[in-house]
């Protein structure tokens, strides 16, 4: 055995645990805290680690024979951090949590009323006292203090209210987002109680939770249409060779149904509304078969009672035209910028397609007919990401490159 030297990743307070001590590479001291004066003075532990001084260390600075021995501090996590859903799968248990990314706050204390599904049933329904906050748009964060709380509420959860929790963490985020919003995602998981935060770019995570086989010196392409923003990116050799972000997705086209709604007919819509028209009887496309209509109940705006009018697939189509066409020139901008090189493999693969804005009806159809390319919506459409970025954390070291590097200071 070498020399005993300090553990990098447990500092003095910290107790390494038994299974750590027992392997007999890891000492636990215990000293007393004289700051804390009086009768009761706390015990606190000082580890140290005896191993030989060439032994491998993995990234953090852990030998790899360490295996999972940290699994005390909290599993490692995979987050897919969306404007509509939070998505979390947890090393060796898969996918334990999918809610809603809202937060119901009572304005008058600043206390948490509702997290995540409960909190999303409150939206439209809520006294004056109560808001429901959406803290990310567009795919980034727009309210720290209220996404670290969230996701502080959604760590604790999963791992049942252990608040020693701390557990390693691979964030998805746009590949489009500022140096800045990506500072203010890993300072929210840190915050949150992570010991470690990663990143990881949508596309790449949508295009390993697909099985697509990103680490080959051939072109891959996916298009991932998430709440917030559409992610579309040309990828080969375990790298993305060109990308599109668009601030477009599921919430742009509620939107644009809502204002349809009050524009032609006067009456507004609720969010909720909105979005059940949009699965209901939305389509990018028209499709052979007798196109159905739906009653849409909502507030008039002149007379300010409740309404009801009977809408068709085909006004919802023109609704949100706009928004699909966003998609489809992001789709024909990456396509323009792909190598010569990619561009027969993509040819021969196809473009795979996911994300939530993925299950719009002919979405598919429109834009095979659009780009002449083979569309393929992908086995779990609404999972990929979280299930790309949780390839990760089960093989952390193999996979470690896919992740956004660490900037330079």
């Amino acid at each position: 055995m070498g020399a005993a030297r300090p553990w990098p990743n447990v500092p003095p307070g910290q107790s390494a645990g038994f299974s750590l001590w027992k392997t007999g590479l890891v000492r636990t001291r215990f000293f007393r805290d004289a700051r804390r004066g009086g009768d009761c003075p706390r015990r606190y532990a000082h580890v140290t680690m005896d191993a030989p001084l060439n032994t491998p260390v993995n990234h953090e600075g852990l030998p790899f024979f360490m295996g999972n021995k940290l699994s005390f501090l909290g599993r490692d996590m995979a987050v897919d951090l969306g404007t509509a859903n939070t998505l979390v799968y947890v090393r060796g248990r898969g996918i334990v949590l999918n809610e809603p990314s809202v937060v119901a706050i009572n304005t008058n204390t600043g206390k948490i009323v509702a997290v995540g599904i409960e909190a999303k049933r409150m939206i439209g329904r809520t006294p004056g006292n109560i808001v429901a906050v959406r803290p990310l748009k567009d795919g980034v964060i727009a309210d720290f203090d209220v996404t670290e709380r969230m996701l502080r509420y959604f760590i604790q959860k999963v791992h049942k209210r252990r608040h020693f929790a701390k557990p390693r963490i691979v964030v998805a985020v746009p590949s489009g987002i500022t140096g800045v919003e990506q500072r203010a995602v890993k300072e929210a998981g840190y915050q949150a109680g992570a010991r470690r935060v990663y990143i990881i770019e949508e596309p790449m995570a949508a295009a390993i939770g697909a099985g697509l086989p990103v680490y080959e010196p051939t072109g891959n392409m996916v298009v991932d249409i998430g709440g917030g923003t559409t992610e579309v990116a040309i990828i080969s050799l375990g790298g993305i060779v060109t990308s599109q972000s668009v601030r477009v997705g599921g919430d742009e086209l509620d939107q644009a149904v809502i204002s349809f709604s009050k524009k032609e007919y006067s009456l507004m819509l609720g969010e909720r509304t909105a979005e059940e028209i949009k699965m209901a009887i939305g389509s990018a496309y028209p499709g052979g078969e007798e196109e159905p209509h739906a009653e849409i109940r909502g507030r008039d705006l002149v007379s300010g009672l409740p309404k009801t009018v009977v809408i068709s697939a085909e006004e919802v189509r023109r609704a949100i035209e706009e928004p699909v066409n966003a998609v489809v020139d992001a789709v024909k901008t990456t396509l323009d910028k792909c190598p010569p090189e990619l561009s027969g493999d993509i040819m021969d693969r196809g473009i795979a397609l996911t994300g939530g804005g993925a299950l719009l009806k002919n979405l598919d159809e429109r834009l095979r007919e659009e780009t002449g390319m083979p569309i393929h919506l992908v086995d779990n459409p609404l999972d990929s990401v979280v299930l790309g970025t949780g390839k990760c954390v089960e093989d952390f070291e193999s996979l470690r490159q896919v992740l956004v590097p660490e900037p330079r200071h």
